[in-house]
């Protein structure tokens, strides 16, 4: 096969989207007769979208160099541009800043403007939008959307469209923001824009969408990147970042084995070239280690989350809460939304008050859920609705409106039963619940409270069940609360209690009762969750005081 046509096979493979073919070829191509300047840049697009983003950073500064001994100035510019901020995507920050400090003293050289500049006006608008200056931001990425306007660059005009939407988002003005992206993601999805363009708008928008609640919006673009991958089987860049969207999509949607095995994919392909994934799926996994009640794992997974750079906040703050230390965790949530831009400090609100209610701050807390029902207000879509009514719910409840209380968690558990929340719907039944007791309707309480222990039961939110059982138990009379002390394991729950109360191993319970240890296994946990408990020594105890040992 003569270079030339393995060089179209590369080409054919690249607009094709067979990546690993396309630098296979290309690569063959080169060692035969050596690439052009576009080729060589193609060769580096594949290659890092493979993975393989070392190579890619050599293809690409091979092209720079080609570029500029072809006098194609603005080639150059390009490349170094792309090299920046590949470099940037894996913590090269000095590589990175010597490579756009390059490509600036290129355009300079440029007899007339081009698109280009616009490009290397990226890291700026970065810089700014991420350093606490969102309005700055706005202003360099308009002028980013000029320059590809101008000279009708997709790729150029798409970016600067996505950072004005981000900058705009910050800037508190959600609604304006979200159209932005609406707007850019049509490019997208139309096909217009170059394969690494829209991967990062793919991964910006959905990230920025769950951070204002748009969970129809989230959950739309998370189908489109998944379909975009799936296309793709090659593709490892922004895979990884899908699949910590995923993970996100199931953990809300209460599918949390389904999001733990999404969390470890996004960990994988983090290693393997998508390092942006590396966030995503350790704070995933970090998020539902803490709702299981594993938490030293969970503030593992956060350590892990917080090497991208990223603070793992609220998470961070909600693991010393559930480890009771309502001090520390105040302190935390304080400082993240004290400097927190306006989107960012949305997000981070319902944990504020979630916390402040711990503590207890009612002030603190009750400026938290005005934040949230002004954003509701100007924002009304059903999520942030949901959460707002919940914060509101939880204030009206500790300040002793329980009438109020229960009205407004009643639309916020409807709310998040239409979104398919159960975790959250399960928090405000027990609100709920509570909301009944201080009205005196025990029969009502009764009945939210056991709906919420069940569905935390079935979700294996071990905390939220033992809280909620907590709370079942405090308003029964004294028949009812030996009934349910002696009367919430099924018969195999319950001959699996005597034997661990006498210290056998789960083995040797397996070999007892004819199972296998995995069923024993599951039958304790669910012991476990039903009762509240979190250790066979504490098992052992109740089965002792409650007559349950044989």
């Amino acid at each position: 096969m003569s270079a030339g046509t393995v060089l179209e096979l590369g080409r054919s493979a690249f607009r094709e989207q067979r990546w690993t073919d396309a630098y296979e070829n290309f690569r063959n191509a080169d060692k035969r007769d050596g690439l052009a300047a576009t080729d060589l840049e193609l060769l580096a697009t594949a290659e890092i979208l493979a993975g393989n983003t070392t190579a890619g950073l050599d293809s690409l500064t091979r092209a720079h160099e080609e570029f500029l001994g072809a006098g194609d100035v603005a080639g150059a510019a390009r490349c170094a541009a792309w090299l920046g901020m590949q470099l940037m995507n894996v913590g090269e920050e000095s590589q990175a800043g010597g490579w756009f400090a390059r490509g600036q003293r290129l355009v300079e050289e440029l007899s007339e403007p081009n698109a280009v500049q616009g490009l290397l006006l990226v890291p700026l608008g970065l810089g700014k939008l991420y350093g606490g200056d969102p309005a700055g931001a706005l202003q360099v990425f308009s002028q980013v959307a000029d320059f590809g306007q101008r000279f009708q660059d997709r790729d150029v005009a798409a970016l600067g469209l996505l950072g004005s939407g981000q900058a705009t988002l910050m800037l508190g003005r959600a609604e304006e923001g979200l159209r932005m992206f609406d707007e850019v993601m049509v490019a997208v999805t139309a096909g217009e824009l170059s394969p690494v363009p829209s991967g990062i708008i793919y991964c910006a928008v959905i990230g920025n969408c769950h951070l204002v609640f748009d969970l129809r919006r989230a959950l739309e673009w998370t189908a489109a990147l998944d379909r975009y991958c799936r296309d793709q089987p090659s593709l490892v860049a922004f895979s990884g970042q899908c699949q910590s969207h995923r993970a996100q999509l199931f953990r809300l949607h209460g599918a949390w084995t389904e999001a733990l095995e999404a969390a470890a994919a996004a960990q994988g392909l983090s290693t393997r070239g998508d390092p942006q994934a590396l966030y995503g799926g350790y704070y995933e996994q970090g998020d539902i280690q803490r709702l299981t009640g594993k938490l030293d794992g969970a503030e593992a997974s956060y350590r892990q989350a917080a090497r991208s750079g990223y603070e793992p906040q609220p998470g961070l703050a909600l693991l010393a809460l559930a480890r009771g230390d309502v001090r520390q965790a105040q302190q935390m949530i304080r400082r993240a939304a004290g400097g927190a831009d306006a989107a960012t400090r949305w997000n981070l609100l319902p944990a504020v008050v979630e916390i402040e209610l711990a503590v207890p701050d009612l002030d603190a807390a009750r400026r938290g859920a005005e934040g949230l029902a002004d954003f509701a207000r100007e924002s009304p879509r059903p999520m942030v609705q949901a959460v707002a009514c919940q914060a509101d719910g939880a204030v009206r409840l500790a300040a002793g409106d329980a009438a109020g209380a229960s009205e407004s968690l009643r639309r916020a558990w409807r709310l998040w039963r239409e979104l398919g929340v159960p975790y959250e719907a399960a928090r405000c039944q027990a609100l709920a619940g509570r909301g009944c007791r201080a009205l005196g309707d025990e029969a009502s309480a009764q009945m939210y409270l056991e709906a919420a222990h069940h569905a935390f039961l079935e979700l294996g939110a071990a905390p939220a069940a033992a809280w909620a059982a907590s709370l079942l138990h405090e308003g029964m009379v004294e028949r009812e609360a030996t009934r349910v002390a002696a009367e919430p394991l099924t018969r195999r729950e319950g001959e699996i209690l005597q034997f661990v109360a006498t210290g056998k191993s789960n083995r040797a319970i397996a070999d007892e009762l004819y199972l296998s240890e995995k069923t024993v296994a599951r039958h304790i946990s669910n012991i476990f969750l039903k009762l509240g408990l979190t250790s066979r020594a504490a098992a052992t105890s109740y089965a002792y005081e409650h007559g349950l040992a044989g």
